[in-house]
């Protein structure tokens, strides 16, 4: 795991590689245990690398690398689980260099050089961000592995061709140029955070997972290019041939192949360990990593004094079941309270998941004993875990045949009694049904109730502000178009395919990746390995969801290894208590930065929308948190970025 940076001017006049030890100061985190940068002043062009070792840890695995042919130098972050093997093929196929070291980066160079870019690319299994300088064309191509684990930025900065893991490269040579994309800024204030290929800057964008970017000079226009996709031939067969086989072969399938991917992602050089919630996703990853591990791992989990947060006890309970080494801290408000000021650096776009928290105090915990974790991010979206899944079709059967006008009345009079309100009345229910149903909630569905279709109802379960709000000042919103992307599949599939597209990449994936490497510690998901991804969306419907349970045949799994009464439970999820936290121990902190005046000054937010919405909450007649801690993500980047509007 390693941060990357580079800058090419194809001019010998521009001196613009010089420049390039300025990017990868600032993402030392990424990798403080080597850095090396590659230059051509003939080209204008370089490269920089900051290394965590993780394989081969010798002067074998520094970067930049050169190939053996000298043809390509290569700056990457990321691991290649199957070098191994591609190694192997390499010797059989005497197409293998003369070995200096051992490491996935050498080996990667080696199948590039005899195969070519995009047939390497698609036999290498991992995640992975990559730059690849071709001398003899005097091109660079940047390619991002196929789900987005890996971040890579790029765009023109002063006449050049920048790239990074991080923006924070990419501003250290900016002086101030880059200006905020008040477009992006609406998408962010939507969703917490700003989708692919946008960055929360104009001219810089982020390249989309399973893409290659290849460009030859800067007057170049080529767009990236997809090198994998869900819904190629081979694919589409795969998926004929998986609806005959019984439930027992498929079991059978997600187990072996979860096995050898999982026994694959365990390689390293360095200590290893794993998250463990205690929930389906974590509790599978680790039960096959000590089914294949003689010592005990390490597993990590946080909790939460407040008991309606807290999954320590479930974790607990299954690391005991496995016999792991297990170790937890338990996260208070006063925890939250030191971090925050720390979170737009980490983030260094504006960022607002707020289990960026718990899993940034998780990470550094973890980072104390061990320097790679396996997480079970992923299950959900690929194995249909969500009950929002199930919620939104059925909710949308039941509405769809109601008219649009009535449909409104019936929010408008749902959400005239407050969400504490509710809850006072819910609390004569039976115990078991107050744990599915409260006022928030209440307040959600009057909302999705409102929907013309149901795309723009599952977005705007996923969302917060919408863009006809009028949040950010300088925009209409008229921007955006319909989003009508359930059409052309069944539902539950497709808001399948838009949380792997977009919630995963840019939200989950986003928040683990800038968590763990603040802490300069590598977090592998074995779930979104590709292999594990184009099986999920392969396996029938039946092996997702049966009755109201979703994961179904990860559960099949799960029951060789622990007992079904330690997993189910209601879901919790990784959250916080965030909306008391706002209203008590966090309130001056988000008084200062949602002050009008200041929103005002700085001339990007509504200042009344942002106030009403603060007061509403103070009150405790709506929980707006989520709504407002995107703004304050926003405002706390802003501040300590000071970014000129």
């Amino acid at each position: 795991m390693c941060g990357i940076a580079g800058i090419v001017s194809w001019s010998a006049e521009k001196k613009a590689e010089d420049q390039v030890s300025r990017m990868i100061a600032p993402i030392r985190h990424r990798g403080p245990d080597d850095y090396g940068i590659w230059k051509d002043s003939q080209i204008g062009i370089g490269l920089g690398h900051r290394r965590l070792s993780i394989l081969d840890l010798s002067i074998h695995g520094h970067q930049p690398m050169c190939s053996s042919s000298e043809r390509y130098v290569i700056v990457y972050n990321g691991e290649i689980y199957n070098f191994a093997q591609i190694r192997d093929e390499l010797i059989q196929s005497k197409m293998a260099p003369e070995w200096q070291g051992h490491s996935d980066t050498e080996v990667l160079l080696a199948a590039i050089d005899a195969w070519g870019i995009e047939k390497a690319i698609k036999k290498a299994r991992g995640m992975f961000a990559i730059a690849l300088w071709d001398k003899k064309k005097k091109q660079l191509s940047l390619i991002r592995d196929r789900i987005g684990e890996k971040p890579l930025y790029y765009g023109m900065v002063q006449g050049c061709f920048v790239f990074a893991s991080e923006l924070k490269a990419i501003t250290a040579i900016a002086n101030n140029s880059l200006q905020i994309d008040r477009n992006a800024l609406v998408e962010y204030m939507r969703f917490g955070y700003v989708p692919s290929p946008a960055s929360i800057y104009k001219n810089i964008k982020k390249l989309s997972p399973g893409h290659i970017l290849t460009i030859s000079s800067l007057s170049d226009p080529s767009m990236p290019e997809a090198y994998w996709s869900l819904d190629t031939e081979e694919q589409v067969k795969y998926r004929s041939d998986l609806v005959n086989c019984n439930d027992n072969e498929l079991i059978t399938l997600v187990h072996d192949t979860l096995r050898d991917t999982i026994g694959l992602q365990m390689t390293s050089d360095v200590p290893l360990g794993a998250f463990l919630s205690g929930g389906i996703d974590s509790s599978t990853i680790v039960a096959l990593m000590q089914a294949q591990s003689n010592p005990k791992i390490r597993t990590f989990t946080i909790g939460f004094n407040e008991k309606e947060f807290d999954e320590a006890p479930y974790a607990k309970a299954v690391a005991q079941h496995l016999g792991t080494e297990h170790t937890e801290l338990y996260v208070t408000a006063q925890d939250a309270e030191a971090i925050v000021p720390e979170i737009p650096v980490i983030y260094d776009e504006p960022f607002a998941d707020s289990s960026q928290i718990p899993t940034t105090l998780v990470s550094r915990l973890t980072k104390q004993h061990v320097t790679v974790s396996l997480s079970g991010d992923g299950g959900d979206e690929l194995f249909a875990g969500y009950p929002r899944y199930q919620l939104t079709e059925a909710l949308w059967n039941r509405v769809n045949g109601v008219p649009l006008s009535f449909r409104k009345l019936s929010s408008a009079m749902l959400c005239a009694f407050s969400a504490q309100g509710w809850d006072r009345v819910l609390g004569f229910l039976p115990q078991n049904q107050r744990q599915t149903i409260n006022g928030r909630r209440i307040h959600r569905l009057a909302q999705l109730m409102t929907a013309t279709d149901i795309s723009e109802m599952y977005v705007r379960l996923m969302s917060q502000w919408q863009p006809e709000d009028g949040l950010v000042l300088g925009t209409d919103g008229q921007h955006y178009s319909k989003i009508n992307w359930l059409q052309t599949k069944a539902p539950i599939e497709a808001m399948r395919r838009w949380d792997v597209q977009q919630y995963l990449c840019d939200d989950l994936l986003v928040k683990v990746d800038r968590a763990s490497m603040s802490s300069s510690l590598e977090s592998r998901a074995p779930l979104l390995d590709h292999k594990i991804v184009e099986l999920a969306f392969a396996l029938p419907g039946r092996m997702l969801i049966r009755g109201d349970k979703g994961k179904w045949v990860l559960r099949q799994v799960l029951d060789r290894y622990v007992p079904r009464e330690l997993i189910e439970r209601p879901k919790v999820g990784f959250s916080v208590p965030l909306g008391d936290w706002l209203r008590g121990p966090l309130r001056n902190w988000a008084e200062s930065l949602l002050s009008p005046s200041l929103l005002e000054q700085q001339g990007m937010l509504n200042p009344e929308k942002v106030n009403f919405m603060w007061q509403e909450h103070l009150s405790g007649y709506y929980d707006r948190s989520s709504y407002l801690w995107n703004v304050l993500m926003f405002q706390a980047w802003y501040e300590s970025n000071n970014i000129l509007p």
